[in-house]
């Protein structure tokens, strides 16, 4: 009765509905049908382990857009990154988990819980609060989690930190609650010792066989780097992001001028997939 009421749905979203007026609730029933018997194959085949993948593509995407797309572009790529939210909800819906309505009243509650601020709490000790930073709002974030419980249990300030985070990221988080422990852990001239320090160990392991040596070197002189950019207030992979492109732009330009015709120096294989 479900699947027969899905099919109909669908079929007048595409008959009586232009794309713009088309509503969350018209997105969940797509789901839902390309996801039941009538589906389509893929769609039916994906699981939470087969769609992370896809999760941090689009979430990449997203981060590209903003840096440097259109308004248009940051609008598709949310639009993408929203499909795999709601892709991963309804699976927990057929196993009777939750579904998309229980996300949003989550956030809802959470959002309203942590502004104690902004809406009116119950208790009556959280009353009053004007933060004037917004310094002063993460302290308050931070107190609302810690009553939640959120860190119950932990015995490290490290504790808690997605281990899935890109490595630049993860050692930002990590020297970020590190240097809230130990303020002068981001001392700029301590960092610059271990720099240079970090660089003498590089040039040294370049001459040994071994590459163990070299990667340890490599690894320390990084999240040395990573600091000194959090002392600086700099984020290393955003700053690694742009310098990628633009090292992507300045070889497109000599490419360019190298190969005016347009032909570049691709790999075969490359020529063929291009062609494609």
């Amino acid at each position: 009765m479900k699947t027969s009421r899905s099919r109909t749905i669908v079929r007048n979203l595409k008959i009586n509905k232009a794309p713009k007026e088309h509503s969350l609730s018209d997105l969940l029933t797509l789901m839902a049908t390309l996801r039941g018997p009538a589906g389509c194959p893929w769609d039916r085949e994906q699981t939470e382990q087969t769609l992370k993948k896809f999760l941090m593509e689009e979430t990449y995407e997203v981060l590209e857009a903003i840096e440097t797309g259109t308004p248009e572009s940051l609008k598709e790529e949310l639009g993408d990154l929203l499909l795999q939210i709601i892709f991963l909800s309804r699976i927990a819906e057929e196993r009777r988990e939750f579904d998309f309505s229980d996300v949003i009243h989550t956030l809802a509650e959470k959002l309203i819980r942590r502004h104690p601020h902004v809406f009116s709490p119950d208790d009556e000790a959280l009353k009053g609060l004007k933060p004037k930073s917004a310094k002063e709002v993460t302290h308050i974030w931070g107190t609302m989690k810690e009553r939640e419980g959120k860190y119950t249990g932990r015995s490290s300030v490290l504790d808690g930190l997605p281990l899935a985070l890109p490595a630049l990221e993860l050692a930002r988080k990590i020297s970020e609650r590190v240097s809230k422990a130990d303020p002068a852990a981001l001392q700029s001239e301590s960092l610059r010792k271990k720099i240079e320090a970090g660089l003498a160990g590089l040039r040294k392991s370049e001459g040994q066989r071994s590459r163990n040596a070299a990667e340890t070197n490599l690894g320390d002189l990084l999240f040395t780097l990573v600091n000194w950019t959090n002392s600086k207030g700099i984020s290393a992979e955003e700053a690694l992001r742009k310098a990628n492109r633009r090292f992507a732009k300045r070889h497109a330009r000599l490419e360019l001028n190298l190969h005016p015709k347009g032909e570049t120096q691709l790999h075969p294989v490359h020529r063929r997939s291009r062609k494609k």
